[in-house]
């Protein structure tokens, strides 16, 4: 299975003037011989980049008529989750969403905010993931995912097209990775302008680090500070792909090093971002990633749906 950019210019084009455009901002003293920026996409709708694919899935699918009346149901660790049911209220849509007993408070408050059923079950994703399958096969929802299906992808690489008209002579982008959705989307946006994507996943929860070693999607362990947004047990077969065809490179980073990075943006910038948000900057302030003397970096903050107040 393969994106293409052809996807990524049409969820463009269907999500336009529906979600955000992207900011971004130096990042002082990141790439000490060359320049760095973050991509601040944690101020989109819902407080992630997931709002793109959720809008452009479920916009999709109405264009053609092939919404049902049980409406739409998803399992997600909660950022997906939220931007299914904004862009399903946006609609007009009913939606259900599965996420994990763990999902953060906060993340579970905002989705009864947005009308969401919601309900909490298992521990990990994998579970939420088996009960909403079941309750879509029993009413005849529309089953979303959280990353794994093109339309999703495709609305997550909008951004990456987006960050390239703002910062035209980009070398490199640094992505946080869990199930690989986002990845998908902007390794294709980005390779399609020569741009290298850089994929950093937790090293206790790195679904594409494993497939990319293995050739193939493989199971993996899922046990990271950041597994709320990025503890997808398996890699989509898009972010295999994309990573294959564009030569990605893979990077891990452990919690501690997560942590610190969060509290940097936190002291340094006031920027209050999730843990996996904070993953793609950890490969730069751990020194995982060293960028090249006059490498034009961008690191994307993703989400920040998160409680400043639990740090």
């Amino acid at each position: 299975m393969e994106l293409s950019y052809g996807d990524v210019k049409a969820a463009a084009a269907r999500i336009e003037g529906r979600v955000r455009p992207v900011a971004v901002a130096p990042a002082d003293g990141l790439a000490p011989d060359g320049s760095a920026w973050f991509a601040l996409e944690y101020m989109q709708h819902t407080g992630s980049f997931k709002a793109r694919g959720a809008q452009n899935f479920l916009q999709a699918h109405q264009d053609e008529g092939r919404v049902p009346e049980a409406g739409v149901v998803i399992a997600s660790g909660g950022n997906a989750g939220l931007a299914c049911a904004w862009a399903a209220r946006q609609l007009g849509i009913p939606a259900t969403v599965f996420v994990p007993t763990t999902a953060p408070r906060v993340k579970v408050e905002k989705l009864r905010g947005y009308g969401a059923q919601v309900r909490q079950i298992g521990t990990e994703y994998a579970e939420a993931l088996a009960a909403a399958q079941n309750y879509a096969a029993a009413s005849g929802a529309l089953l979303s995912s959280a990353y794994d299906h093109p339309l999703i992808a495709a609305g997550a690489g909008t951004l990456g097209e987006e960050i390239h008209r703002l910062l035209p002579e980009l070398d490199t982008l640094l992505v946080a990775v869990g199930g690989g959705g986002l990845f998908a989307g902007i390794a294709t946006a980005a390779g399609h302008y020569g741009v290298r994507t850089i994929a950093v996943e937790p090293s206790a929860c790195c679904a594409l680090s494993a497939a990319l070693a293995a050739g193939e999607p493989v199971d993996v362990e899922v046990n990271s500070i950041a597994a709320d947004s990025l503890g997808a047990r398996r890699a989509t077969a898009l972010a295999v792909t994309a990573a294959q065809r564009y030569d990605a490179e893979s990077v891990l980073v452990t919690d501690d090093e997560i942590v610190a990075a969060r509290r940097t943006l936190w002291s340094d910038r006031r920027i209050a971002v999730e843990h996996g948000a904070a993953t793609a900057l950890a490969a730069l302030t751990s020194g995982r990633y060293r960028p090249a003397s006059g490498e034009r970096v961008c690191v994307v903050l993703c989400g920040a749906n998160t409680d400043p107040s639990s740090w």
